[in-house]
């Protein structure tokens, strides 16, 4: 415990002094006038202060008021020593904030349970507000931990699903009237892949299927899952809109330029299939530890159907991809294809967006 003792007087200094020697308080810090101890306070760190009431230069009220006016020396406990006559300024003292108030001709006794009283409570204070400081901390850390937990859910579902999942909702499923599934395959990947190393291979899937991403997220499709070297992704959902089609096929012809990009950086030759496919479908979460968002139905099927029926370098779609782009993009018939449950079915090539 240090304390720091302000008056005038040198006598009533070692007066007081000795006092806090018999209390077993070794660490005694004295100054003259006011100005000395605010520079000293500046300087070192003291857990009360004994301060007089009557000093030159400036006397233990102003004193009190500029330790009140700094945030920093605030929390510093007083003990104003005043003689009878000078209680208008003992009770301003009190007013301000100071912890308590000895007369000049003082009791040992008193003198004694006040000093420990006040520095009690100073070690209380300083113990809460490191509690405080603790608590802060912590709250701090685990926001910082909820701010990582949102994020990764957030590179895992679609944010609609994630606030679903983080309100506690047992059972997470929706049905969507009218969307457009994509799903596309790189051609020649086997070949490719059995000359390169585990590391290199998926250092080069990563590239091309973060220009995908990309795409993906600049277009507004929500992208469902990877499987080796196939990507699948859907327009339309978790929010629905009037023209997810159109931007599935914008994501299918661009995904070419991201291949030819990539290809030209590697030096290599992949190819690629993408197939199309527009209606409804139920999409959820499944999975407990390590969940899922995906999709449901004969929607997805036919969209699957149409890219390992397609042909390299070309985007197959189905009668209702191609009603629903309409005379805004350009197409040429490629046939009937045979799909499981359903026959045959006429399909189309995409070329573009029309002129």
């Amino acid at each position: 415990m240090r304390v720091l003792v302000v008056d005038d007087s040198r006598t009533l200094r070692k007066v007081l002094a000795r006092e806090l020697q018999k209390l077993g308080i070794e660490q005694i810090l004295e100054a003259e006038d006011g100005l000395v101890a605010l520079d000293m306070l500046e300087k070192h760190t003291v857990d009360l202060m004994l301060l007089d009431m009557e000093m030159p230069e400036l006397d233990g009220l102003g004193v009190l008021e500029r330790i009140k006016d700094s945030e920093h020396l605030r929390h510093v406990p007083v003990i104003v020593i005043s003689s009878a006559e000078e209680l208008d300024k003992t009770v301003r003292c009190i007013e301000i904030g100071a912890e308590d108030y000895l007369p000049k001709t003082f009791n040992p006794v008193l003198f004694r349970a006040r000093v420990l009283s006040s520095y009690e409570k100073k070690r209380l204070r300083d113990a809460e507000k490191s509690y405080l400081n603790q608590l802060q901390a912590e709250k701090e850390m685990l926001q910082i931990e909820q701010m990582k937990t949102e994020r990764l859910m957030l590179n895992i579902l679609p944010k609609p699903i994630a606030d679903q999942l983080r309100d506690h909702e047992q059972t997470i499923s929706s049905e969507y009237p009218d969307v457009t599934i994509l799903f596309s395959d790189l051609v020649g990947f086997t070949r490719m892949a059995s000359g390169l190393s585990p590391v290199a291979l998926v250092s080069m899937l990563n590239d091309l299927f973060t220009r995908f991403d990309k795409r993906a997220r600049l277009l507004g499709l929500e992208k469902i899952k990877t499987i080796g070297d196939a990507y699948m992704a859907a327009a339309g959902l978790p929010i629905p809109r009037a023209d997810h089609a159109e931007i599935a096929a914008d994501m299918a012809l661009g995904m070419f330029e991201d291949l030819a990009q990539f290809n030209q950086k590697n030096g290599m030759t992949l190819d690629m299939r993408i197939g199309l496919n527009t209606g409804p479908v139920v999409a959820g979460v499944i999975g407990y530890t390590k969940f899922s968002y995906d999709l449901w139905g004969n929607t997805v099927n036919l969209a699957s159907r149409m890219e390992s029926t397609s042909r390299p370098g070309r985007v197959q779609i189905s009668p209702t991809t191609q009603a629903a782009l309409a005379d805004k993009f350009m197409f040429e018939p490629c046939g009937q294809v045979e799909c499981k449950g359903l026959g045959p079915v006429n399909t189309h090539f995409l070329i573009g967006r029309a002129a």
